[in-house]
């Protein structure tokens, strides 16, 4: 099957998914499952391996069993390639002691068993020279360490993810300072102690590397933080409400009720240190109240 072909069974998939019923999507399966395997550049390419593995977690049973049964057989297909490849490469040149061999491809697509809070490229020895630039090869291996931390899926799932990650974020920011501040943004959330699902949600497909790279900070927060922050914005316009002795007069401030410019204002920071204040004005001919930040 070439590339073509896998990407049009994908976007089939994908939509069958969304719209029909369960028996279509197992036939869809089945289908894919017949056919050879398709190459790593292919699987690259066309996103075939994060669709089908999002259905590895599907509700339907059969469903989530086919999908287990072709990434298996996409994984062991990938990795005698890369163990075909390793071998010609070993029959070329002789090894010399400086020589520091990648780990068997196995240990790449196995889950992992050591300590998931230490995870680490160079603990789990990543390769991450994978796009020839020094600086998006250490992108790379920044989003692996957030990726990784905590997260039992294989080296090679972790991999592909951060590498995806990483292209779609040089993609939107090209060669920036914001590119890098992103980058790192990322790793942060992901390595939250208070935010586990994230790193899960990005691994399982459930958040597409395109959106993720694009999520502001209060969508990356977890639900519990999300919740702290309202409370303390809650809290926070409880106490700038309390009656001021004495208030400003602006009269650059219109009532948008009787158009008076007699307008008192106060202001107070009700979010966060870096977001701005919060005015707080009230209409001293109609009493008409109102805010804006």
């Amino acid at each position: 099957m070439d590339e073509q072909a896998l990407s049009k069974r994908v976007k089939a998939l994908a939509k069958a998914v969304a719209s029909e019923p369960p028996a279509v999507v197992i036939g869809l399966l089945e289908e894919l499952k017949k056919e050879k395997a398709p190459t790593e550049e292919q699987l690259r390419s066309t996103k075939a391996g994060v669709a089908v593995g999002k259905l590895r977690h599907n509700q339907n049973k059969d469903i989530a069993r086919l999908a287990s049964e072709i990434v298996s057989k996409w994984r062991k297909n990938v990795d005698a390639a890369k163990d075909a490849k390793k071998r010609k490469l070993e029959q070329s040149k002789s090894p010399t002691p400086k020589d520091s061999p990648a780990p068997p491809s196995s240990s790449y697509s196995t889950p992992y068993e050591g300590d998931p809070e230490k995870r680490h490229f160079r603990v789990d020895k990543v390769d991450i020279a994978r796009t020839g630039n020094k600086a998006r090869d250490g992108s790379i291996g920044v989003l692996y360490n957030g990726l990784a931390y905590r997260a039992t899926e294989s080296i090679e799932e972790v991999l592909q993810c951060a590498m995806q990650v990483e292209a779609a974020a040089y993609a939107v920011y090209k060669d920036t300072p914001e590119y890098r501040n992103k980058i790192r943004g990322l790793m942060t959330s992901l390595k939250r102690k208070d935010n586990p699902e994230l790193g899960r949600r990005v691994l399982g497909g459930e958040i597409t590397p395109e959106k993720f790279v694009v999520m502001t900070d209060d969508e990356l927060a977890s639900e519990a933080q999300r919740a702290r922050d309202r409370e303390l914005e809650r809290e926070n316009m409880l106490k700038a409400q309390v009656p001021m002795a004495q208030k400003s007069i602006s009269d650059s401030l219109q009532c948008s009720k009787c158009k008076q410019k007699k307008v008192s204002y106060s202001q107070a920071q009700t979010r966060s240190a870096d977001e701005p204040m919060t005015t707080f004005c009230e209409c001293t001919v109609c009493g008409h109240r109102w805010k804006f930040s």
